[in-house]
């Protein structure tokens, strides 16, 4: 039985976009999604997941400007990326090709990406199947850039970003709405 909202239009065709397996990102930055070494720590170091948002993760909040962010000794610089620089969890290494976080010069902490075995609080992570998502964020809307996207439960001034193969989830990320580090 197909249930449709008719509050929010379009909403049919994102669930079938994501089901199906249609919702593809488009140019991404590379992110600790692919990383094993980061899953290795994830739930070595900590035992139980690790839980990205509402307002951080592993000791850094969005909105802190790189300054801040420093101070708290927990990340380190990696070089190549723009228009905001790229860092990286020390404790959750984003790997070869990849980036933890973004930080912009206007805005700080802009986009957290969560490494494998890193989940919202709501249970969603890497490899969570696109009716997991939908199950446990119904508000979910597409982006022009190909996320689907969610205002964070409990922080208004940021999003869930989730990008899909196949109708899985193959990256998640803590974004501020007002971000402009990426699509």
């Amino acid at each position: 039985m197909e249930r449709t909202n008719t509050r929010r239009p379009g909403r049919t065709a994102l669930v079938a976009a994501l089901v199906g397996g249609g919702l593809l990102g488009g140019a991404a930055p590379a992110t600790a999604a692919g990383s094993t070494a980061s899953a290795a720590v994830s739930e070595a170091t900590v035992g139980k997941p690790a839980t990205l948002g509402p307002f951080g993760f592993g000791g850094v909040r969005l909105g802190m400007s790189a300054k801040q962010a420093r101070a708290t000794k927990k990340i380190v610089r990696r070089s190549g990326y723009s228009p905001c620089t790229g860092w990286d969890l020390k404790a959750y290494p984003a790997g070869r090709d990849n980036v933890g976080m973004l930080i912009s010069d206007r805005r700080g902490v802009a986009i957290i990406y969560a490494p494998k075995g890193v989940r919202t609080p709501q249970g969603i992570k890497i490899g969570s199947t696109a009716g997991q998502m939908i199950k446990a964020y119904p508000r979910l809307k597409q982006s022009n850039s190909g996320y689907a996207t969610v205002t964070v439960p409990g922080n208004p001034k940021a999003t869930y970003r989730f990008l899909l193969s196949h109708g899985e989830i193959y990256q998640v990320a803590l974004a501020l709405k007002n971000q402009d580090c990426a699509n």
